[in-house]
């Protein structure tokens, strides 16, 4: 069995935040499926997903300031800088951390581990909501 959904998130401003429960909440066929996969794109090039703590909010905040020490904005060689100082910083980090995440699916449920949660990764300054596309498989 498949199915697949698209959503838009609202806006999120710039940083690491949890939508675990946003994604399920728009799967609603995910009860349907005893045993299967998940996976969950997003459909931009300057925000990113990742799978991390869900517990411990001062770990978002770690991940949000290691980034902008890692990739700093307004570095003298970028040239991609027409839509503002956070672009080109935006479009690298999403690359390191990765546009999908996939996980397990047991009796109707993501199967994530006790400490694991969904992360939108907003590397913008001022984005927009942005567009999620979730694919299960199984039955």
């Amino acid at each position: 069995m498949w199915y697949q959904t698209t959503f838009r998130l609202p806006p999120f401003r710039r940083g690491f935040h949890l939508i675990t429960n946003v994604v399920e909440q728009n799967c609603a066929e995910l009860s349907r499926f005893k045993i299967g996969l998940a996976h969950v794109f997003i459909q931009h090039t300057s925000a990113s997903l990742s799978l991390n703590e869900n517990a411990d909010p001062t770990v978002r905040t770690d991940f949000e300031s290691h980034f902008n020490k890692m990739v700093p904005e307004n570095a003298p060689y970028y040239r991609h800088i027409y839509e503002g100082s956070d672009d080109m910083p935006a479009h690298i980090k999403a690359s390191l951390l990765g546009s999908s995440v996939s996980m397990p699916i047991t009796d109707g449920r993501l199967n994530l581990g006790t400490w694991q949660g969904i992360y939108l990764c907003e590397h913008r300054n001022r984005a927009s909501g942005r567009i999620i596309t979730v694919t299960l498989q199984g039955e």
